[in-house]
């Protein structure tokens, strides 16, 4: 509640928050929109494979030319200025940087960033949340382990689920259900780059003069995103994800606390306290009135008649028992709203959304009769989708996690709709990204082994 006024008395003392920006594209143009105008925070620096595409976005959002001008990053502490170039280890290590930003959208790159940010004493707010997907819980131990900060990226859906839940619980109620909304048919499972505009209502020649990137937009729509994001949700939150992953029920924001509540109790939920993804669309492929597609959403309860008899003379959207309340942000802003994780994380000390266990996990399936030879191409692309799985049951499978299924060859045939396996891939175990997510996996079946002893 009181964010901002943190930010004018540290811009007013002369000493803003430092922040650097790994990452220019869309989710950090938008930040950029807003931390030029934000005080008490000075961008140190940003840093992109392609520094023309950086100092793009920071024309494009309103940056002056004299301001994004500094020739190094020394030049810029001096200054006040902002230095742009392509060397991100050079921006972590600088010493007078405090909040890094990882935005890339490049998992692998994403943990070796977040590594040397910890190294070097930095807060990490992970933009790119396919990397919180399958190690967040081994990333905000190592940054508990160095002193700092690692969180989720408020704006993104995640961190918001996150905000709704800590806000229900703070406030004395039980969580029912969290997740977000999206656009959703079964047979969206299996699209492809070459497929996708038509679901969304575009032509190929709308969406190239839109600058709009195919396999990412397809992420979304194939379920892939969502399983990553609710993922990340379960980690940092303690709830659990379905047991035969998400299922996409049709709702509509009144129906919120009908449709998510137990199914013993005519709702859809396998038991309380899960995630779950709402689709804006009816089976039959009906738009939703008054859907949730692009927002967030709690369900919580009330345990007694007293608070129920609140819900009513509130006009509190409710079940017919009136035990069942929904909260929910209808939009989310993505960056624009990414300044509450800088401030909470360099002023507070917080993160907003922060894996404290490994619950659930996003792996790869495959969208049809993969043969050995062939190479995976990630999310929302030709070969795989995302599934939301329990961690327990991943780990018994061997499951490979969508974020590491990428670039990475088949050595065995898998059947369509079949999961990915780590035995099934070729993978570079020297690569960070890799080496953590199997320490991971190692420290979580410790406990296991243990018991059976």
């Amino acid at each position: 509640m009181n964010l901002h006024r943190k930010l004018l008395e540290r811009q007013a003392a002369g000493k803003p928050l430092r922040v650097g920006l790994i990452g220019a594209g869309k989710f950090a143009t938008m930040y950029l929109a807003q931390a030029r105008r934000t005080p008490g925070i000075h961008l140190l620096g940003v840093a992109d494979l392609s520094v023309p595409r950086a100092r793009e976005a920071l024309t494009r959002t309103g940056w002056d030319a004299a301001r994004i001008a500094a020739r190094s990053l020394d030049e810029a502490q001096k200054t006040g200025g902002t230095h742009v170039g392509d060397d991100a280890g050079a921006l972590i290590a600088h010493p007078g940087l405090d909040v890094v930003i990882e935005s890339t959208g490049h998992p692998p790159s994403a943990v070796t960033h977040a590594l040397k940010a910890f190294t070097a004493k930095k807060h990490v707010v992970m933009v790119t949340v396919e990397a919180d997907a399958f190690c967040g819980p081994l990333l905000a131990r190592k940054a508990a382990e160095a002193g700092v900060v690692y969180s989720l990226a408020y704006g993104d859906q995640p961190a918001l689920i996150c905000d709704l839940v800590d806000w229900s619980r703070a406030a004395g109620f039980d969580v029912v259900a969290a997740g977000r909304g999206h656009k959703w048919l079964p047979h969206y499972a299996q699209s492809t780059p070459e497929t996708v505009w038509g679901y969304y209502g575009l032509t190929p020649e709308q969406a190239k003069l839109g600058g709009l990137n195919p396999q990412m937009f397809n992420s979304f729509l194939d379920g892939s995103k969502p399983a990553i994001e609710t993922t990340a949700v379960c980690n940092a939150t303690g709830l659990v994800p379905p047991p035969n992953g998400l299922e996409f029920p049709p709702c509509s924001l009144d129906d919120l606390p009908f449709v998510c509540r137990p199914k013993s109790e005519g709702g859809q939920l396998h038991a309380k306290g899960q995630v779950e993804v709402l689709s804006s669309l009816e089976r039959d492929g009906r738009p939703i009135p008054h859907h949730i597609r692009w927002g967030v959403f709690v369900v919580f309860e009330g345990d007694s008649e007293y608070v129920r008899r609140c819900f009513t003379e509130y006009g509190v959207v409710t079940d017919p028992s009136s035990r069942y309340a929904a909260l929910y942000k209808r939009w989310h802003l993505i960056g624009l709203e990414l300044g509450i994780s800088v401030a909470a994380v360099g002023l507070r000390g917080e993160p907003t959304g922060c894996a404290d266990g490994f619950r659930a996990d996003a792996v790869a399936t495959a969208k049809r009769d993969l043969k050995p030879g062939e190479v995976l191409d990630g999310e929302g692309g030709y070969t795989v989708v995302g599934r939301l799985m329990p961690a327990a049951a991943s780990l018994d499978t061997g499951a490979l996690p969508l974020g590491l299924a990428h670039k990475v060859k088949l050595v065995n045939p898998v059947t369509a709709g079949g999961i990915v396996r780590w035995a099934d891939v070729r993978v570079d175990e020297t690569q960070d990204a890799v080496r953590l997510r199997r320490e991971m996996e190692t420290l979580h079946r410790a406990p296991k082994r243990a018991a059976a002893e």
